[in-house]
């Protein structure tokens, strides 16, 4: 199986990028991991609802370009359901069974376009709480590794 992360940004901060590259290991046991970040769009006023839009449909031109049809896409958003640990697991199982490739999609300071979450399988939420992106995206990858223990019948998620 393929587990694609798509992030809009970069990770600043060497604990997050140690953090990575330690639930990447950890991951690589149950599937091959790959992240793609994507630069963010430069806005020059936030209270400009017009030009925050601009930016998100540019980033969501990346976004699609970067997400496999093939794959069974998922974005990450406010609006999107909440899922339990073992809800993420069985639909890391569904996409590994009918396709082989997953694909998750972290936006930007200020979301996902509305293509984006239209192109996509499913939208998740991970939490009414509102977290720094970098640090989803090694939330995110804690929650595929417990996914993939959950799949394997192992204790770790417990």
């Amino acid at each position: 199986m393929t587990v694609r992360i798509i992030s809009v940004g970069t990770l600043k901060e060497k604990y997050l990028s140690d953090a990575m590259a330690e639930y990447g290991k950890r991951i690589s046991q149950y599937a091959k991991l790959e992240t793609v970040e994507l630069r963010e769009e430069r806005i020059q006023n936030e209270d400009d609802a017009a030009e925050v839009s601009r930016a998100l449909a540019a980033e969501g031109e990346r976004i699609l370009a970067a997400a496999p049809r093939d794959s069974y896409r998922v974005a990450l958003c406010v609006e999107g359901r909440e899922v339990s640990s073992e809800e993420l697991a069985a639909m890391v199982s569904r996409a590994k069974d009918t396709c082989g490739k997953l694909t998750l999609i972290i936006g930007s300071s200020h979301g996902l376009s509305g293509e984006v979450k239209a192109a996509c399988d499913a939208r998740i939420s991970f939490s009414r709480l509102t977290f720094p992106h970098q640090l989803m995206r090694v939330i995110l990858s804690e929650a595929l590794y417990r996914s993939f223990t959950i799949i394997a019948g192992k204790r770790y998620h417990k």
